[in-house]
C-alpha cells in the first residue's frame, strides 16, 4: 500500500492555558489551539491506512515544526497542513467571536418546539411559550438560540415539512425579530430556506446536509453558517448496535468529507462548525472517547460544537436519573469539552452553564477580568 492510501491526523496533547500557555508559546514549546486561550505542547501523529493499520507517535510541537521545515515527504506535508489548521484563529462564526480577540466559548440554548423531544418534549410546543422560553434563555446568558421542530432522539419518527414549518417559523420570526442570534435545527432544505429568510443565522443539521439533496445548495447560496453534525444511521435506528473501526478517526473522516463538500459548494471554513454528534449512533464508550479527544477535530480548521446536555450516556456513568436531573453530569462533560477547545456548547440549562463557562474562563486565565 502506498503513502497515498494513508490518512494522517494530529491529536493535540499537553493542553495548557493562561500564563503557562503564553510563556511556552513564546519559546516555541507550545502552539495555540485555534487561536487560544488554550495551547498544546505535544501532538500525537496518527497514520491510518485503508487496511486499518495504524501508526502512532507522540512528539513535542518543537520537533513537529522542525521536521516540517526540513523535510517534504507526503506524511510530513500532511502533518504540516494539520498543524496549520490546528493553530489558526477561528475568529467569528455567524458574527459571534469564538476565538481570538474577544473570543470565548459560546452557549447555545435549546428550544424544542416538539411534543416528543427526549428532555423537554411538549414543554414548549406552543409557539408563544417557545418564544418566551427563548427570550428567557437569551436573558440568562445564551449567546444564540437553537430552534428545532423535529425530535431526533433515538427512535424518533420523521415529521412532515408542513408540520415542522408550522412549529418553528413563528418562533424563528419572533426571536430573530428581537435581535436574538437564531439557529434552525433541521434536516429539511425547505425549512432551512424559510428560516434563513426569516432571520436565522445558522443551520444546525444532524445529518451534516446529507438528508435532503437540496440542503447543501440552500445553505451555500446564502450567507448563513452551518453546524455539520456526525450521525451514524437515522434517528429511528441509530442506537441499534453502532460500530466503528476507530470512533474518533471515523467521525473525523466523515466530517472532513462534509467540510470538503461545503468548500466545493463555495463555503468558506469560517462559515462551518463541526459537531461529533454525542449520542447519535454511539455507545457510552464512543461518547466518552469523542469528548476526551475533542481537540483532534480542530484539525478540520473549523469551529467545534458539542452537545452533551442531559443525554442518557450520563446515566451509565452516574446512575439512572430523569433527563432534567442530569445537570451535574452535563456540566462535568461540558467542562472536559471546554478543556479540549470546544467553541460552542449546546445546552438546556443555560443559566447554570453560562455560570460554569464564565468561571472556567476566568480560572483558565488566572486573572479576574470584569
Amino acid at each position: 500500500m502506498s503513502r497515498h492510501d494513508e490518512t494522517t491526523y494530529v491529536r493535540p496533547l499537553g493542553l495548557i492555558s493562561g500564563a503557562a500557555a503564553q510563556s511556552m508559546y513564546e519559546v516555541g514549546q507550545a502552539v495555540p489551539l485555534a487561536g487560544g486561550p488554550l495551547a498544546f505542547t505535544h501532538g500525537e501523529v496518527i497514520t491510518r491506512g485503508e487496511s486499518g493499520k495504524m501508526q502512532r507517535s507522540i512528539r513535542p510541537v518543537s520537533d513537529l515544526n522542525k521536521r516540517n521545515s526540513e523535510t517534504a515527504d507526503t506524511k510530513t506535508a500532511a502533518v504540516s497542513a494539520c498543524l496549520t489548521r490546528l493553530r489558526e484563529t477561528r475568529g467569528l462564526f455567524a458574527g459571534i467571536a469564538v476565538s481570538g480577540a474577544g473570543g470565548q466559548p459560546r452557549v447555545m440554548g435549546i428550544v424544542n418546539v416538539t411534543p416528543d423531544s427526549f428532555s423537554d418534549g411538549g414543554d414548549y410546543a406552543d409557539a408563544d411559550a417557545a418564544v418566551t422560553h427563548g427570550r428567557a434563555l437569551y436573558a440568562a446568558g445564551a449567546d444564540l438560540i437553537d430552534i428545532g421542530g423535529e425530535s431526533t432522539r433515538p427512535g424518533a419518527e420523521p415529521v412532515c415539512v408542513d408540520e415542522e414549518l408550522a412549529r418553528v417559523m413563528p418562533v424563528v420570526t419572533g426571536l430573530a425579530g428581537d435581535g436574538v442570534p437564531v439557529s434552525i435545527d433541521t434536516r429539511s432544505a425547505t425549512v432551512m430556506r424559510e428560516a434563513i429568510a426569516a432571520g436565522a443565522r445558522i443551520v444546525n443539521d444532524v445529518s451534516a446536509l446529507q438528508a435532503d439533496p437540496d440542503a447543501l445548495d440552500v445553505v451555500a447560496a446564502d450567507d448563513a453558517s452551518v453546524i455539520l453534525m456526525h450521525m451514524q444511521g437515522l434517528p429511528e435506528t441509530m442506537q441499534d448496535e453502532p460500530r466503528y473501526d476507530d470512533v474518533v478517526l471515523d467521525v473525523y473522516d466523515m466530517l472532513a468529507r462534509r467540510v470538503a463538500a461545503c468548500e466545493a459548494a463555495g463555503m468558506a471554513r469560517s462559515r462551518i462548525c463541526v459537531d461529533p454528534g454525542i449520542g447519535f449512533g454511539k455507545t457510552v464508550d464512543h461518547n466518552l472517547a469523542l469528548i476526551s479527544a475533542l481537540a483532534i477535530f480542530q484539525g478540520l480548521g473549523c469551529a467545534v460544537a458539542i452537545g452533551v446536555s442531559r443525554k442518557s450516556f450520563i446515566d451509565a456513568v452516574v446512575g439512572p436519573a430523569a433527563a432534567e436531573n442530569r445537570l451535574a453530569g452535563s456540566l462535568a462533560a461540558m467542562l472536559v469539552a471546554l478543556d479540549q477547545g470546544a467553541h460552542i456548547v449546546r445546552v438546556h440549562d443555560v443559566a447554570e452553564t453560562a455560570q460554569a463557562v464564565a468561571m472556567w474562563r476566568q480560572a483558565q486565565d488566572g486573572i479576574y477580568r470584569p
